[in-house]
């Protein structure tokens, strides 16, 4: 299982002050050095965090393999052929969001032309998706080279039934059920991505999950063999704040080997 290191939340805290403090690019060397696999950082529409400055030098400076997520924007688009890093993620995106809130509606016109623009400057592509039977087909007649399953359903259940959210200001409303009825949710969940997973497995794609995961919830999506890859940041950075981002990102990899 390889462990994708997303960086955005560097990013987050520089802009917090707006004096280019912390530096996510100092980042890429320690994650190399700490085991992981992938530098991953979401370039949005709105550049609320990570910018053209960023990905420029992130590309050219890391020894890790660099994927970068993305809408079907279209400068941007045309910014990342040029960058050419090894791997674009389309993901959906709205600027009122917090964080990236479902998977790629896969169904969206263009989106096959858009695949095959990052395919001819030599970028692979894969794109995100829930994690149901009828995307991961249509991810595969749409010729991506792989597919990552949103992973949020699952993790927002988990954090539901094993933690204290439920009783502060920040409870998900739509998950405000009774334990018993959240314990059938999630091992619900986690079936639907070990389907989806092998699914697009049979079908030769690249398989990759993020968005959510953390030190308490990743073990059960480890296990699911088809899965090669992991995209997880906010959590690995919020317990750099304590420990370090290089024992962070070990105690990661610890959990998913």
């Amino acid at each position: 299982m390889k462990l994708g290191l997303n960086i955005d939340h560097i990013a987050v805290l520089r802009e917090a002050r707006k004096i280019n403090d912390p530096d996510p690019l100092e980042a890429i060397f320690i994650a190399k050095n700490s085991g992981a696999n992938q530098i991953t950082i979401h370039l949005r529409e709105d550049r609320r965090h990570i910018n053209e400055d960023d990905v420029t030098k992130i590309i050219q400076s890391s020894f890790l393999p660099v994927n970068i997520e993305c809408a079907c924007d279209e400068k941007i688009i045309e910014f990342l052929c040029e960058q050419k890093p090894h791997k674009i993620t389309l993901v959906p995106e709205k600027r009122e969001e917090i964080t990236t809130e479902g998977g790629l509606d896969v169904g969206h016109l263009g989106l096959k032309n858009i695949i095959k623009e990052f395919q001819k400057n030599d970028i692979e592509v894969a794109v995100f998706i829930e994690p149901t039977k009828e995307a991961t087909l249509i991810s595969k007649d749409l010729g991506v080279d792989g597919v990552e399953f949103h992973t949020g359903k699952y993790a927002n259940l988990d954090l539901m039934l094993h933690s204290n959210l439920s009783r502060t200001k920040n409870t998900i409303q739509s998950y405000d059920l009774d334990r018993k009825t959240l314990k059938f949710k999630l091992e619900e969940s986690i079936k639907e991505i070990f389907d989806c997973a092998t699914l697009a497995k049979e079908m030769s794609l690249g398989v990759f999950a993020g968005h959510g995961l953390n030190y308490n919830n990743v073990s059960e999506i480890a296990k699911i063999k088809p899965i090669g890859e992991l995209n997880i940041g906010q959590s690995i950075i919020a317990r750099a704040v304590f420990v370090g981002l290089g024992v962070a990102i070990s105690d990661m990899i610890k959990l998913i080997k």
